[in-house]
């Protein structure tokens, strides 16, 4: 955890939840070890929503549909989702949520590698969700950039490792050290590209809230 247990447990338990059918997908996924965004993100994604009420939102990394669907509720009602998932396990569970949901004709489910699918996409998006494999993120940036439009905004999830990012690389284990690396570098160029304000969130696991100048 990188912020106090008791707080964010104290701030969960203001929150009103979902429709009943999100809370089911919740709890499936959390009995399959499937990981959903955390309450206090759904949080911040709502209000996100309720605020810019983007029309074109893209979203990198499916899992099984919950955040599509949590985003196709909030969002506008003529919003359309863009999501994107290579894992071939989850991709079936994620398209008979949308059908269970009834969201088929307003979520288009691209199957496959996110990086060949981020550069065949035009956009522009309004909304860019990233939360999939967190190595990759900064290998995805400059389509995520080229096809953000201008004043959209860019949310990343799980950015802080559980606080290891703050750690020297010889700290944390070997087999996360590429993608330590590969984070840091993120949080940078998100610091520095003159083309975004990004602030650097530490809710959850760390978000970053980038908007495109």
């Amino acid at each position: 955890m990188i912020v106090d247990e008791r707080i964010t447990a104290y701030i969960n338990s203001l929150d009103m939840g979902n429709t009943e059918l999100l809370n089911e997908i919740e709890e499936e996924a959390k009995r399959d070890f499937v990981p959903v965004i955390r309450r206090e993100m759904q949080s911040l994604l709502k209000t996100l929503l309720a605020v810019r009420q983007p029309r074109a939102i893209l979203e990198v990394g499916t899992a099984v549909g919950f955040s599509a669907l949590l985003m196709c509720e909030y969002a506008h009602p003529e919003a359309h989702i863009t999501t994107i998932e290579k894992y071939e396990k989850r991709i079936p569970i994620a398209k008979e949520n949308f059908r269970r949901a009834g969201r088929e004709e307003r979520i288009t489910l691209l199957e496959g590698d996110a990086l060949e699918h981020l550069r065949q996409l035009s956009g522009p998006f309004d909304f860019i969700f990233m939360d999939a494999a967190k190595g990759q993120y900064i290998h995805f940036l400059p389509d995520v950039l080229r096809i953000l439009a201008q004043g959209g905004l860019l949310l990343s999830d799980n950015v802080l490792q559980d606080g290891d990012l703050i750690e020297s690389r010889f700290a944390v284990e070997r087999r996360n050290r590429t993608i330590h690396s590969r984070m840091r570098e993120y949080l940078y160029e998100l610091k520095h590209n003159p083309q975004l304000v990004t602030s650097i969130l530490p809710l959850g696991d760390g978000v970053t809230l980038s908007v495109k100048q």
